[in-house]
This record gives C-alpha cells, structure tokens and sequence, in this order.
C-alpha cells in the first residue's frame, strides 16, 4: 500500500537552526508542560541532586567520584584507580561507550532528552529561568526585538547575573571532581592569589558553561556532540524513538470551526509540535540528527489531540517498525550482538577488579651494575623498588624472597617500608644469595610483599651473578 503522503525532503539538506544564508537562527521554544514534562522535572531533581551532592558522598570515607586527572589519581565509587590501572580505566570507558551504544539501538536517544547534563541544564534551569523572567516564547521575541529601553536592560541584566551564577555553581561543583571537595573548599575560601592556578580553571570553566547555556545552546548537541551524529549510524527501523505517526496523522489538513475532519488525517497542521521543540525541527519529517527525544512535541501534540476529541499519542515513543507493521520487537540479532559483548567486557572488569592487588610493587635492577662480592662470598644485586598503595589506609611492608630460603632481601638504611594512603614510596633493596647457591647467570627470584604477616602480592625479578662451580 502506497503512503497517503510523502514528506517533504528539504529538511535533510538544511539544518533547522541555520537560515539559507548560513545565518544562525535563534530557536523560542513554547514553554512546555505535559505528562512527560512532569516526569522529566522529576527526574532532573534526582539527578541535579546527584551530580551536586556526589563531591560530598563518600563510601567508607572515599570520594563517590573523582576524576583527577592533574595527579593522574581517580576514584570512582569509592574505588582507587591509579596510572598503574589503565586496563582497568580503559576497559570501563569501552564497557560505558557499548553499554551506550546498546541503549541506543534500543531506545534512541533517550540519554540525551532525560540523562545528558547539557540537556538538563539548558532546559530544565536556564530556560525555566528565562521563561520565569522574559515570559514565553511569543514575550521573548518581543523583548529581543524591542530597543534597550529600561524594561529590557532589567530583564535581561537579571537573568544573565543569574545565569552566572549557576555558571559559578556548575563550574566549582566540575572542579570538585577533578581535585576533590576540600581542595575547591581551600581555593574559595583564601586569596585567589594563593591559588591562582585554581582560580584560573574556575574562572575559565565558569566562562565556557555561560557561554555554552547563554548563548550556544542547542549547538552544542546540533554540531558539536558526536553522539548526535552517531544516531544516524546505531538507530534502525527496530529502534525506540519520539516518533510521529504519519499513517494516522496522514493527510494533514486544518480543523476549521463547525466541521469534522473527514477524509483527513488527524494532524490538524497546528505546527505547535514545531513550536515546542527546543532545536527547532519538525518531528512529523521523521527521525533527525537535531531530536533529543525531550518529547516536548508529545506533550503539545496530546494536548491538542485532547481538544479536538481525538485519541493521544499521534506523537509518541514507537519505532518505525511498531507505526508501520503494528508491532514491535525489542530483541534482535544485533541487540543480542550488543549485549553479549557488554556482558563479556563486564565480566573481564569484574574479574580483574575483584582480583587486583591493594598494593603494587615494581622492582628494577639499578641500571648500570651487574653484581658484586661481598667478604663473606655472598653475591649481592641492588634494586629500585616502587610501591603504589591504591588503598585509603597507611601500610607497613615486609619484603621476602620466596623461593630461595638462602637468599636475603634488606633495605638500604634499614628503614621500614611505610607506603602513605593513595601514596607512593621508593626504596633501594640489597638482595644478596650465597655463592654456591647460584644455579645460573640469571636467575629467576619471586619476592613476596607482606602486611601485618599477611602476604598481599608476589613479584618477580632476575638476579645476576656467576654460576657455582659446585
């Protein structure tokens, strides 16, 4: 059966955000509100709540997260990972980008409408804010147009001395995942020259999100995210998206007043789901790279469907294969692909996280020497040894050797080996075997660290020396 209507292609060779002129298009949103609205509301206090409480969460007495990249230490809930744990770190960035990749295929972009920062903020605070102070879209236009009389210096000299200040808030709440709580804490509460590195990041993180939220927007998920971009590449006909129904909207046509809507769809032609999107596409085209799901056009597509005495949901969540066959199918060959590689890269995590050692020892022999002879014929190496203890408690250390009972292992000095909580320590270790001992040039020595009597980890290295004559 052929399509009762056929869309207009021209919105796949434009953006809807930029004029034929290549002139930017500043988008007025109607102000939304709906069923859907109201349970993104919701869900943005949970998560806002989240991301502004998470540098104050600790789990037994550890950050919730912390991303220091500057000293290459991060922990992430409440788990240490150190430069020593890249596998690690990789593997769980490749486990959420398929995990990502997964929710995809499945439900569209449902991160980007419900999950993603930028989403949240943009349209769930600043332009609350904006709305609150310039009214809706219609007000908002009227006042961009106006001269800058009194009214207008007022509206939007307070809404952008808000706007900084949420910037302010964002901008400190990023850089206590970076170098931690107490150290944004230390830097706001002294001079900023007595931190002025620190005051440097806050005040450029604090530019780059007003800019972002006052004035680039929705670009920033248009040309600058690459997740949008890749949704043209995961989504298929299987995939759950904000979807127009164009076999029952179809043909369109306007409801005029004391007639039925006979032999017409039921899209009336209101264009207000065009009006309420905040990127400023029409939905009814199909699928685009601009949608974030915000289902904005759901919730003013049902209220207008409600009014004229037609069933909801002409704008909904469905697939194109759920409009078009009446049916859907969640679980395909290719979700099934998905899910069995995120299932064998998780368990690869759990398993190298669960048999990880709290502490890490590297030994090295001390370049440039072989081994020496000591008086009483014993042969000795040096070595450099490096402790990392990715636990948040002081150790004390005791070296062994393992499997060689003649051999001796002594620090230099004779100090104890304390590794400090998320520290490092360095020491320079004699191992000296007695000389008929020696089985070969090079040996292969196991070294046992131990705490409190416990043994924790086991190392290698070679000792060198000449072969016995015995």
């Amino acid at each position: 059966m052929e399509n009762l209507y056929e869309f207009d292609q021209e919105f796949k060779n434009t953006i809807a955000t930029v004029d034929e002129k290549g002139k930017r298009v500043w988008v007025y949103p109607k102000k939304p509100s709906g069923k859907y609205h109201k349970l993104r509301i919701a869900v943005t206090i949970v998560l806002l709540a989240i991301l502004f409480g998470g540098p104050f969460i600790t789990i037994d007495g550890r950050p919730f997260l912390l991303l220091n990249i500057f000293e290459r230490k991060f922990v992430i809930l409440g788990q240490a990972f150190w430069p020593q744990d890249f596998f690690l770190l990789a593997l769980l960035l490749i486990i959420f980008f398929v995990f990502i990749i997964l929710f995809t295929v499945i439900f569209g972009r449902v991160w980007c409408g419900w999950a993603c920062p930028q989403t949240l903020f943009m349209e769930m605070v600043f332009r609350k804010i904006e709305y609150w102070i310039e009214g809706d879209a219609n007000q908002q236009r009227k006042l961009d147009k106006q001269s800058w009389d009194f009214e207008k210096i007022r509206k939007k000299g307070f809404k952008h001395f808000i706007f900084i200040g949420i910037s302010l808030l964002i901008s400190h709440t990023v850089m206590a995942y970076l170098i931690g709580i107490d150290q944004v804490v230390e830097i706001v509460s002294q001079p900023p020259s007595e931190h002025l590195a620190g005051f440097i990041g806050l005040m450029f993180f604090t530019g780059v999100f007003y800019w972002v939220f006052a004035w680039f927007r929705e670009q920033a998920c248009v040309a600058v995210c690459p997740y949008g971009r890749l949704q043209g590449v995961l989504l298929d006909k299987k995939s759950i998206a904000v979807m127009y129904d164009w076999l029952r909207g179809e043909p369109r046509g306007k409801l005029k007043k004391g007639t039925e809507q006979e032999l017409k769809g039921d899209c009336i032609d209101c264009k207000l789901c065009v009006h309420a999107c905040p990127t400023g596409i029409d939905i009814r085209n199909g699928t685009q790279l601009e949608c974030v799901n915000c289902t904005a056009c759901i919730d003013a597509c049902d209220d207008v469907m409600l009014k004229i005495n037609k069933p909801k949901g002409l704008i909904r969540y469905a697939s194109h294969e759920a409009i078009e066959k009446g049916k859907q199918k969640l679980f395909t060959p290719r979700v099934a692909a998905y899910s069995f590689v995120l299932l064998f890269l998780m368990s690869i995590f759990i398993f190298s996280l669960t048999t990880r050692s709290d502490i890490e020892t590297t030994v090295l022999k001390v370049p440039g020497q072989l081994y020496e002879r000591t008086e009483d014929g014993k042969i000795t190496n040096l070595y450099n040894v490096q402790f990392v203890n990715k636990t948040f408690e002081e150790v004390n250390l005791e070296l062994k050797i393992e499997d060689e009972p003649d051999a001796v292992i002594s620090k230099v000095g004779n100090g104890e080996v304390v590794v400090p909580a998320n520290g490092l320590a360095e020491g320079v270790f004699f191992i000296s075997i007695p000389h008929e001992k020696i089985g070969s040039a090079k040996m292969k020595l196991t070294i046992g660290i131990y705490s409190n009597g416990q043994l924790i980890e086991k190392t290698k290295t070679n000792f060198l020396g000449p072969v016995s004559l015995n």
